[in-house]
C-alpha cells in the first residue's frame, strides 16, 4: 500500500515537471512570436510604397537635354575646380547638383519590371551624360594651368572593396527612399555625396589631360564600380517590392523582352559578384602588405628601406635597401612572408646597396662632425657667456661694497664733522669726498677734505690750522692719503 502511494506521488511530481517544461516552452514561443512580429513591423517597409509615383518619378529624371544638360556640365565644371583645389566643400557642393542618379536608377529600374523601351532610354542618356562629363573635365585639365596631383584627385584613381559597400548600400537607401510616399530628398541628396559620382568622371578627364592613363582607368573602374551596385541595389529593392512587370499585348514579344531583361540582369550581376570578389581581395592583399612593411620593414631597425615596388596584378613585391643585405636577412623576410594570407604567394625580391651604405655611413659621420662643431661652438658662446656674467658679478660686488664704504663714511663723516666743529671752533664749513686723480699712467681714488673757516686769517695761521684739521681727520677716517683743497 505504501508503495503504491509513493508510486502516485512520484507520477504526480512528474506531470508537474512536464507541465512546467510546456510552459516555459509556450512563453518562449510567445516571445519569439513578439519578437519577430516587432522586427518585421519595425523593418518592413513594403506597406508605405507608392509604386505608381516611384516609376514615375525615376522616368521623369531619365531623359538629359536643355537645363539637365548644362547643370551636368556646371557640376562638372565645379567638382573639377573642386579636386583641383582639393575642397572638398566645393566637391560636394558639385555632387548635390549632378543629375547623373536619374539614368543609373532608370537602368535598374527597367530591369526589374521589365521595360526594354525604359532601359535603352536610360543606357543612351547615361552614356551621353558620361562622355559630356569626362570632355567637360578633359577641357578643364587641359587648358588649366594648374595641374597639380591634389590628394582628392588621387583618391578616386584607387578603388577597393569600401567603395563597393558604400555604392550598394547608398544605392539600397536611394531606392527605398525614392519608393516611399513623400520621397526623403535628405536622403537622396546623401546618397548623392556618399556614393561620389562626379569626382570619378573628373579624375578620368584629368588623366587623359596630363596623360597618365593608368589615373584614367583606375578612376573609371571606381566609377563602373558605383554604377553597377546602385543599379544593382534598385533591382533587388524593387523586386523585394514586387513592382509589377510591364505586360506586352503581343505575348511573343513579352517573352521575348523578359528574357532580354533577364539576360541584362544577369550580365550586371556577374560584373557586380566579379568586381566584388576582384576588389576584396585586392583589399585583403593591400591590407597584408601594409602590415608586413610595418611589421618586419618599418619595425627593424637594422633595416634602412629606400624604396618599395607593390605590383598587385604581377603578383610581386620589390624592396630596395640601402646598406649590403646578407642572405641570412634575405631568408629572414622570405619566410616572414608566409606568415600573410593574402601576400604570400607573391615573388619577394629583396636588394641592398653595399656602396650606398658607405654612403650613408660617410653620410654620417659628416652629420656626426658637423654636430659635434654645433657643439664646441655652443660650448665656446656658453664659456663666453660665463666670463662676462662673472665681470657683472664682480662690478657688482665692487659697487656694492663702494655703497657700502658711501654709507659708512656718511656716518662717520657726520661725527667727525660735528667733532671737528668743537675742536676748530673758526670752522665755518667741512666739505669731504672722493676724487679720481690721474699722473697719465695710473688713475688713483684720493679723499679730499674741504675746509671753510669764519674769519679771514693770515695765510699762514689758515695754513696751520688746515693742516692740523687734515692730520687730525685723517686719524679720525683712518685713511692713507687726504687732502685739503
Amino acid at each position: 500500500m505504501a508503495e503504491n502511494t509513493q508510486e502516485s506521488s512520484d507520477q504526480i511530481q512528474d506531470k508537474k515537471v512536464e507541465e512546467q517544461k510546456e510552459a516555459v516552452k509556450q512563453d518562449a514561443k510567445g516571445l519569439f512570436k513578439s519578437a519577430s512580429s516587432f522586427l518585421k513591423e519595425l523593418l518592413d517597409f513594403r506597406h508605405d510604397t507608392d509604386r505608381e509615383s516611384t516609376i514615375e518619378l525615376i522616368k521623369a529624371d531619365i531623359p538629359f537635354k536643355g537645363a539637365t544638360a548644362w547643370i551636368l556640365i556646371c557640376s562638372i565644371f565645379i567638382a573639377s575646380i573642386g579636386l583641383n583645389a582639393n575642397s572638398i566643400p566645393v566637391v560636394i557642393g558639385a555632387m548635390l547638383i549632378s543629375p547623373l542618379m536619374g539614368p543609373i536608377l532608370g537602368m535598374g529600374m527597367s530591369i526589374a519590371v521589365n521595360d526594354i523601351d525604359t532601359l535603352r532610354k536610360s543606357l543612351i542618356n547615361f552614356s551621353v551624360m558620361v562622355v559630356l562629363s569626362v570632355f567637360t573635365a578633359w577641357l578643364f585639365f587641359f587648358l588649366f594651368p594648374l595641374k597639380e596631383e591634389s590628394s582628392e584627385l588621387l583618391a578616386r584613381t584607387k578603388p577597393d572593396i569600401r567603395d563597393v559597400l558604400i555604392a550598394f548600400f547608398g544605392g539600397l537607401a536611394l531606392i527605398i527612399a525614392r519608393t516611399k510616399k513623400g520621397t526623403i530628398a535628405s536622403v537622396i541628396f546623401g546618397v548623392a555625396i556618399a556614393t561620389a559620382l562626379m569626382p570619378p568622371l573628373c579624375t578620368v578627364g584629368f588623366g587623359l589631360a596630363i596623360g597618365k592613363y593608368e589615373y584614367a582607368w583606375g578612376a573609371m573602374y571606381l566609377f563602373t564600380i558605383n554604377t553597377i551596385f546602385i543599379a544593382l541595389a534598385t533591382f533587388i529593392v524593387l523586386k523585394v517590392l514586387k513592382f509589377p512587370m510591364l505586360r506586352y499585348a503581343n505575348s511573343a514579344k513579352r517573352k521575348r523582352i523578359a528574357r532580354i531583361a533577364s539576360f541584362v540582369a544577369l550580365l550586371v550581376m556577374i560584373p557586380a559578384i566579379w568586381t566584388f570578389w576582384i576588389t576584396l581581395n585586392e583589399s585583403q592583399a593591400k591590407g597584408d602588405y601594409d602590415k608586413f612593411m610595418a611589421d618586419e620593414i618599418e619595425g627593424n631597425e637594422n633595416l634602412y628601406l629606400r624604396k618599395d615596388i607593390y605590383n598587385y596584378k604581377n603578383k610581386t613585391l620589390k624592396l630596395f635597401f640601402d646598406g649590403e643585405i646578407t642572405d641570412a636577412t634575405a631568408s629572414d623576410l622570405q619566410n616572414e612572408i608566409l606568415k600573410y594570407e593574402h601576400i604570400k604567394e607573391f615573388e619577394l625580391s629583396v636588394r641592398g646597396n653595399k656602396a650606398r651604405g658607405i654612403d650613408q655611413v660617410s653620410k654620417a659621420y659628416d652629420r656626426a662632425i658637423v654636430e659635434i662643431d654645433r657643439l664646441q661652438n655652443t660650448n665656446e658662446a656658453l664659456n663666453t657667456q660665463i666670463i662676462e656674467l662673472k665681470t657683472k658679478i664682480n662690478e657688482l660686488d665692487t659697487q656694492v661694497k663702494d655703497a657700502n664704504q658711501s654709507v659708512s663714511a656718511s656716518f662717520s663723516f657726520n661725527t667727525i664733522a660735528k667733532d671737528a666743529k668743537i675742536s676748530f671752533p673758526n670752522l665755518l664749513e667741512l666739505g669731504y669726498g672722493k676724487v679720481l686723480q690721474s699722473n697719465f699712467k695710473k688713475v688713483d681714488t684720493i679723499s679730499v677734505i674741504f675746509p671753510k673757516w669764519k674769519v679771514k686769517l693770515a695765510d699762514s695761521v689758515q695754513a696751520a690750522k688746515t693742516n692740523a684739521l687734515r692730520i687730525w681727520i685723517t686719524k679720525e677716517l683712518k685713511a692713507d692719503t687726504l687732502l685739503v683743497r
